[in-house]
């Protein structure tokens, strides 16, 4: 008869699961969740580092067969090109199915207009919600994290979104022993975040003991940048450089990926995962708070976007 260790023994049986087999254990079972309770559930793919875990996770989850969903990309048309090629490879490696909700489209039928900032992050909502409606996904995987930002700290891992794709936090379901309810009405859907108690150490570490490859824009390289509202922005046709400001070529890095417009790189000269994760278990500000400028335009930023069916 094998016996398994007590959860708080510390003496290195083998019947204890380390602390990244017990965030890969409990993923890996909301994968599972979801495929025995939805219909039509999709993952949020971006190529960013939390949406590359996440597919890793899904793809361990149902080995040797397919991952049994699709893929969803909300395209601002100002995503980082490095990314971009990252996410088509890894399509094409795993013969997966990919949608993409393009932004640019909804600006060019006159359905969403630009920003005066030239930020496209909060018109992803439209394209996401819509793509949601059309294809009836009951169910939608994104990668956000509890550690990141205080409104995704409010969040459960099965979040129930209305048929308006809204989110209510006082309809939030309490989720003890793990049991997650994915009741919704017709039209309603939910949204589920694998990855809610891992922290961005967690994920680096994953990465580096899974041996994931990530786009090259996570590890410390030469490019070109100008500092605006503290961060250094990459130019783009997007607004930037303006005419007061000037570009120069530094070494960076970069923590999170979104639209250039409004995701910031680090002064780092962290070219491997070693790097990396020392520089991030010294870092006393999350990923978001450093480097995303959408999350700064008021302290209720992210939770007014998650209101109106954002992520």
């Amino acid at each position: 008869m094998t016996t398994v260790a007590h959860p708080h023994d510390t003496t290195g049986s083998p019947f204890t699961l380390s602390h990244l087999d017990s965030l890969e254990s409990e993923s890996v079972h909301i994968f599972r969740e979801v495929a025995g309770e939805f219909e039509r559930p999709v993952i949020l793919f971006s190529g960013g580092k939390d949406s590359i875990v996440m597919l890793h996770l899904a793809l361990k989850a149902f080995a040797p067969a397919p991952v049994p969903f699709t893929l969803l990309h909300v395209d601002t048309g100002h995503n980082f090109p490095e990314v971009l090629a990252y996410r088509d490879r890894v399509v094409a490696a795993h013969g997966l199915r990919l949608h993409v909700a393009s932004v640019q489209e909804y600006i060019d039928a006159g359905t969403l207009r630009e920003r005066p900032d030239g930020t496209r992050n909060p018109l992803q909502t439209v394209p996401l919600t819509d793509a949601i409606r059309r294809h009836r996904f009951d169910a939608v995987f994104g990668g956000g994290r509890r550690d990141e930002e205080k409104a995704r700290a409010k969040e459960r891992v099965f979040s129930l979104r209305d048929e308006f794709s809204q989110w209510d936090p006082r309809r939030q379901r309490p989720e003890l022993w793990q049991l997650y309810n994915g009741r919704h009405a017709p039209g309603e859907h939910v949204r589920v975040f694998p990855l809610s108690n891992w922290t961005e150490l967690d994920v680096w570490q994953y990465i580096q003991r899974e041996r994931i490859e990530l786009p090259e824009i996570y590890f410390a390289h030469e490019r070109e940048v100008f500092r605006r509202d503290g961060m250094w922005l990459t130019a783009g046709d997007w607004g930037g450089p303006k005419d007061s400001e000037t570009t120069e070529k530094r070494l960076i890095r970069y923590r999170t990926v979104g639209d250039m417009s409004c995701t910031g790189a680090v002064d780092s000269g962290a070219a491997t995962l070693d790097a990396v994760i020392a520089e991030i278990a010294a870092s006393r500000l999350t990923e978001r708070g450093a480097t995303r400028a959408d999350d700064k335009l008021s302290e209720a930023a992210m939770e007014d976007r998650k209101r109106e069916g954002y992520f």
